[in-house]
């Protein structure tokens, strides 16, 4: 009996000593992933919206600085629109051109990567684009204004195009007073296997047209299969206009349950029946009993950001009466403070512990990094500059950037 115990223990120690040998020699051993947080900034409130990008090996805290030696200097950084584990913006480091420019990391360093070109670079809204998946996303492009690009992300290489002429035409024909037409130039997304794409009727067609000049009273919204690449139908979004807009920020959000919901700012660039809107996750029409108005909340201002998670939406409403031009406060006085609504009662709570804000243009007013809720926080005079973090209705500074400019993105990526 001892003698058959002390084979047993002998042979699972020889066992022991060739699993150890084994997984010390195995051939594909599982690497470690390094993760960056790149954040950007810009620099001058300026049309080619330059700018700094830096990686960090930690989620920042404290005082940040940039525009250190580490970091890309360039334009296009007044925003962007990262997927996933790809950081992708509208326009150009180098020149500032329209299109879809993928930012990479090497050697520690934020550096330009592919970019795909719009074929017109006059006409606002050229390089809007969606992700579904690796392989493929849409763009639209000016040069052909009633045709859905299509790329694949991987490779970020044009792929195809959908016509959606038939479509765009099933209203407006022959009227004279629609000099513009569009699909996709302010708004794609895409949900459930379905692409959405706006349809723009425009009064003009100078620099920018199809910007607050709607011919009709409604947004209507292309719906295509993705699968098939069919056209199905089209729905829309009563009495307001102007869905979306051209910069990085898309204007629309998925809450967990995969609810959609959507910004229009309204009848022109100072609001006036602006509004976000729902399409409810198993749906693909417009939810027309649910709707948030910014005229109910406050008469002058319009919706510019939506963030949604839980049940909850975060954006900022204006706390003046809004204005334009060289002296208006629209973009870059502290006219915005930050709320959280409950979306099922349309109950509305202001976050605490922030300041007034400026506009958060084509940066997201708010983005998740970590499952933290973090708030993008500038003020005119540039003291407070950086992200909060949210908790429940009160926010707290997470770090604030003394030097680059103002924040205008922030996200987390492996790099291997």
């Amino acid at each position: 009996m001892k003698s058959i115990l002390k084979f047993s223990c002998l042979a699972l120690s020889a066992a022991m000593l060739f699993a150890s040998c084994d997984n010390s020699d195995n051939p594909n051993p599982e690497v470690p992933k390094e993760s960056k947080y790149v954040l950007i900034t810009m620099s001058d409130n300026v049309l080619t919206k330059p700018g700094f990008a830096t990686a960090f090996d930690e989620l920042p805290t404290g005082n940040v600085v940039n525009n250190g030696s580490n970091s890309l200097q360039g334009m296009g950084f007044g925003g962007w629109r990262p997927y996933q584990n790809q950081l992708l913006k509208m326009f150009s480091t180098q020149t500032n051109a329209l299109g879809i420019q993928e930012l990479a990391i090497s050697n520690g360093k934020v550096v330009d990567g592919r970019f795909i070109a719009s074929l017109d670079n006059a006409t606002n809204g050229s390089g809007n684009f969606t992700i579904v998946d690796a392989t493929k996303g849409y763009y639209w492009d000016g040069s052909a204004p009633l045709k859905i690009q299509l790329f694949n992300p991987t490779t970020m290489a044009r792929t195809s195009d959908i016509d959606l002429t038939a479509a765009v035409n099933e209203r407006g024909v022959g009227v004279a007073e629609i000099l513009f037409r569009s699909v996709g130039q302010k708004f794609l997304a895409v949900k459930g296997g379905k692409l959405y794409a706006n349809i723009t009727y425009a009064k003009t067609d100078g620099a920018q047209k199809g910007f607050w000049d709607d011919y009709f009273p409604d947004v209507y919204i292309a719906v295509i299969d993705i699968a098939t690449g069919n056209y199905e139908k089209t729905i829309k979004i009563e009495d307001t206009g102007s869905i979306a807009y051209i910069n990085d920020n898309n204007m629309y959000d998925f809450d967990t349950n995969g609810d959609l919901y959507i910004v229009t700012q309204g009848r022109s660039a100072l609001g006036g029946k602006s509004k976000i809107s729902r399409i409810k996750a198993n749906e693909t029409v417009i939810d027309n009993t649910w709707s948030l108005n910014m005229d109910d909340i406050f008469a002058g201002g319009k919706f510019v950001s939506v963030f949604a998670k839980d049940g909850k939406i975060i954006t900022v409403i204006p706390n003046q009466v809004l204005t334009g031009g060289a002296t208006g406060n629209i973009n870059f006085s502290d006219v915005w403070d930050f709320y959280s609504i409950d979306i099922a009662s349309k109950n509305r709570t202001k976050i605490s512990g922030i300041p007034s804000v400026t506009n958060p243009g084509a940066a997201f007013c708010a983005i998740e990094v970590d499952g933290k809720t973090l708030l993008r926080v500038n003020v005119a005079n540039g003291t407070i500059n950086g992200y909060y973090e949210l908790n429940g209705t009160s926010a707290t500074s997470l770090f604030n950037v003394t030097a680059g400019g103002s924040v205008s993105g922030l996200h987390k990526v492996e790099i291997n």
